[in-house]
């Protein structure tokens, strides 16, 4: 009992010089439309708001960095040619860096078909099921997956912290359980 009293306080000692340094000032953040920033519903719709739009449509990334916090990333994830498991962790300005040719060249409209949230206090986890068309007239979306999506509510609004996905494939079809209610 006396050794694990001691390692207890060499490990809180040892702590507080982390707990008392103070981190980096995080970048410059845009201020988000407040309708957007209301709930995590609302945040989550934005999302995929801001990154839809036909072929040549610009998207207003102003927006985008506006819906996410200071520190938040970007997670695609999926497989390489090997079959090994591979994700990139990526900030929002790196996402639109390299989603933005891709969204306005071909064309990209994500729409959640489904949802599955977890709150406590101030954080809500989101399950969205998602599917893509490169037009709204496209009679089948050519991707589907899921978004998981971590939010943070700071009192004042909600942010994202992260956008981590994985798109559907052969070997790893979406869950029934994540796929809308049959009716």
């Amino acid at each position: 009992m006396r050794l694990s009293i001691l390692a207890t306080a060499f490990i809180l000692a040892g702590a507080a010089p982390v707990a008392a340094r103070t981190p980096p000032a995080p970048p410059p953040v845009q201020t988000a439309a407040p309708a957007d920033a209301a709930s995590p519903e609302a945040i989550v719709a934005a999302l995929y708001q801001v990154i839809s739009g036909d072929i040549g449509v610009a998207r207003d990334w102003d927006r985008f960095r506006a819906l996410f916090h200071p520190t938040a990333r970007l997670m695609p994830s999926g497989q390489n040619a090997q079959g090994v498991g591979v994700v990139r962790s990526i900030t929002p300005d790196e996402y639109i860096t390299l989603a933005e040719p891709v969204l306005v060249g071909q064309g990209f409209h994500e729409r959640e078909i489904a949802r599955r949230s977890e709150r406590f206090g101030h954080i809500v986890h989101v399950w969205t099921t998602y599917e893509s068309l490169h037009s709204l007239s496209d009679a089948r979306p050519f991707a589907r997956g899921i978004n998981s999506i971590q939010l943070f509510h700071d009192g004042s609004r909600w942010w994202i912290l992260s956008v981590y996905w994985q798109g559907e494939s052969p070997t790893e079809p979406i869950p029934p359980e994540y796929l809308p209610a049959a009716g």
